[in-house]
C-alpha cells in the first residue's frame, strides 16, 4: 500500500483540488491510502475531507509541516510513504511513476520528482510564474549537489523513513535536513523526472522574502561555527548580489519559458530576490537577530518550501 500524506493549514481551496487530483490517478496496482494532517486551521476540514472516499483526517496542535509530516508518517499503513503538499497538484501518473521505480529496483530507498509551477494563464506569465518556473523547486539540482529532495515530492520506503527518523520542525529547512540525515545513513535520494507534481507560484514578493528569511537565517547559524565565518558570509553577500548578470544564459535556454516577456520578467524576478538575499547576509553580518528571521514563518503559505535556487 501507498500512504500520501498530506499537511494542512488553511488552504481548504487548494486542499480539494490536491485530493481530486490524488483521487484520478492513472494505472497503479497497489491500494492508496490518503492522510491529511490539519496543522492549526482556523476551520478544520473535516467536512472537506469526508466528501473524498477513504480520506483520513488527523490534528498536529505543533505548529510546522514537519511535526505534521511525522504524525501522518506514523499512523500510516503503507510499506511506501508519499509527501505531498496541500496546495500541490499531482499529476494523474504521479503515484504509478513512483511505485513504477520503487517496483523496478529494490535499491531505491527514497524519491524526489519534478516539480512545476501551476500557471493560472499559460499564454501570460506573470513575473513571480516566469522567476519560479526557472529557479524554483529545482530537485534535480538539489539532489545532485545536496543530496535531498523538496517534502512536497517525496517519496520513501516507510522502513527507511523509520531509520532516519522524523523531519525537523519550523526552525530549520526540515526537508534539506531530513535528505541530508538520510544520505549520511546510506540511502542516497533518485531523481524521478516523470514523477510530476504542480505548486503555483508564491502570489507576492512578500512571500518569497520571508522565505529567504528563514533560509538565510539557518544557513547563517550553521556558519558561524566557521572560522573566519564572518568575511566569508559578506564576500558570499556580495557574490549573491552581482549574481543575477550570470543568470541570463539559464534564463535563456530555459525550456520552461516560451518568448521574450516571460524571460524578462524573470529577469527582473531574479535581480529584486538576489538583491534582497544580500540585504538580509548583510544585515544579519552586522547585528540583526537570526532568530527572529528564522521563526518568521508565514501560515498562508503552508508548509516551509524548500531552499529554491535563488
Amino acid at each position: 500500500m501507498i500512504s500520501v500524506i498530506i499537511p494542512h493549514l488553511n488552504q481548504a481551496e487548494a486542499l480539494r483540488c490536491c485530493l481530486a487530483s490524488l483521487c484520478s490517478q492513472q494505472g497503479l496496482r497497489q491500494p492508496v491510502e490518503l492522510i491529511v494532517v490539519d496543522n492549526g486551521s482556523s476551520a478544520k476540514p473535516s467536512v472537506l475531507c469526508s466528501s473524498f472516499s477513504g480520506v483520513r483526517l488527523l490534528s498536529q496542535p505543533i505548529p510546522g509541516p514537519g511535526p505534521a509530516r511525522n504524525l501522518g508518517a506514523s499512523r500510516a499503513t503503507g510499506d511506501i510513504l508519499a509527501f505531498i503538499d496541500a496546495d500541490c497538484i499531482a499529476d494523474a501518473n504521479w503515484l504509478s511513476e513512483l511505485e513504477r521505480c520503487f517496483s523496478e529496483d529494490p535499491a531505491i530507498a527514497v524519491l524526489g520528482g519534478d516539480v512545476r509551477i501551476a500557471y493560472r494563464d499559460p499564454t501570460r506569465l506573470t513575473l513571480l510564474e516566469a522567476y519560479e518556473s526557472v529557479f524554483a523547486y529545482r530537485m534535480k539540482e538539489y539532489i545532485a549537489k545536496q543530496g535531498f529532495t523538496g517534502t512536497g515530492n517525496l517519496a520513501v520506503r516507510a522502513e527507511v523513513f523509520a531509520a532516519v527518523g522524523p523531519f525537523g520542525g519550523i526552525d530549520i529547512a526540515e526537508d534539506r535536513d531530513w535528505g541530508q540525515r538520510a544520505l549520511r545513513r546510506g540511502y542516497r535520494t533518485h531523481y524521478c523526472p516523470s514523477m510530476i507534481v504542480y505548486h503555483p507560484a508564491r502570489r507576492s514578493l512578500g512571500e518569497l522574502a520571508r522565505k529567504w528569511e528563514r533560509h538565510t537565517a539557518h544557513d547563517f547559524a550553521r556558519v558561524q561555527s566557521e572560522r573566519r565565518w564572518r568575511l566569508r558570509w559578506v564576500l558570499r553577500s556580495l557574490a549573491v548580489a552581482l549574481s543575477p548578470a550570470v543568470e541570463l544564459v539559464r534564463i535563456g535556454y530555459s525550456d520552461r519559458l516560451k518568448g521574450g516577456r516571460a524571460r524578462g520578467l524573470a529577469f527582473v524576478g531574479v535581480v529584486l530576490i538576489r538583491f534582497y538575499r544580500s540585504a538580509i547576509m548583510l544585515a544579519l553580518a552586522f547585528g540583526a537577530r537570526a532568530s527572529e528571521l528564522s521563526v518568521n514563518w508565514n501560515p498562508a503559505s503552508s508548509t516551509v518550501p524548500p531552499p529554491d535556487g535563488s
